[in-house]
């Protein structure tokens, strides 16, 4: 993760600042989901906002909003793609896969920058709430470990990680294509569910991306007999 994270730093930093000049700006809808007035400086965290529930910054979203929930639980997700797709990338000499791995590795990195970057700026904690409770989902769990949809389990990632060639990347294509499809739907949720403007239009675009990726790495694993 350290060694995507500087090779992005650039992107992302350029994209906060961009980020900056926006989700800073009073928004009628942020105002009344937020309860409090626009205002210019960064107020004291209160004791809510330090638990990750409350108001950030003066016209930002609180804490426990869809737009604080989504930035925080895929963040997490983003993360974990991006260590699967290192996985594979030193196990596998096929040049699609190594591409694909790269592609979603970077991708996901710097996206996982601009959402912890929000939430620096909203002055909200990045973890706090319990995961997928923005959705209405408080306690969600789709596996044993109560991961959040599509997430791959301690188990599988040990598995790819013991897995090279043909093998590791069938596994990776498919905990992958599960991971794209959990992703969507948490982006989904997103798009209906957030206010800040620049962050549905990220989770549509992550929407549109993932889904042809998810169709990508299918005929992929038909190609390998799968």
């Amino acid at each position: 993760m350290s060694r995507t994270a500087w090779q992005a730093v650039g992107a992302v930093v350029f994209a906060l600042l961009v980020v900056a000049g926006t989700v800073t700006v009073t928004r009628a809808a942020m105002t009344s989901s937020s309860g409090v007035s626009g205002g210019s400086g960064v107020s004291a965290p209160s004791e809510a906002a330090s638990s990750g529930a409350g108001p950030g910054v003066p016209g930002g979203p609180r804490g426990d909003s869809a737009d604080a929930g989504f930035a925080r639980d895929m963040a997490a997700h983003h993360q974990q793609a991006v260590e699967m797709s290192f996985l594979v990338r030193d196990r596998t000499k096929d040049a699609d896969v190594r591409r694909l791995a790269y592609d979603i590795a970077n991708t996901q990195a710097n996206q996982r920058g601009m959402m912890l970057g929000w939430l620096d700026l909203w002055g909200l904690p990045k973890t706090g709430t319990a995961p997928m409770g923005w959705m209405g989902h408080a306690g969600h769990a789709q596996n044993p470990e109560g991961l959040m949809p599509g997430m791959a389990t301690r188990a599988q990632l040990a598995d790819l990680g013991r897995a090279s060639g043909r093998a590791a990347e069938v596994r990776y294509l498919t905990l992958m294509i599960a991971h794209h499809k959990g992703g969507v739907e948490m982006a989904r949720g997103c798009v209906r569910l957030c206010s800040v403007p620049v962050e549905k239009d990220l989770a549509q675009g992550m929407v549109d991306a993932q889904q042809a990726e998810v169709e990508l790495m299918e005929g992929m694993l038909r190609e390998r007999g799968q």
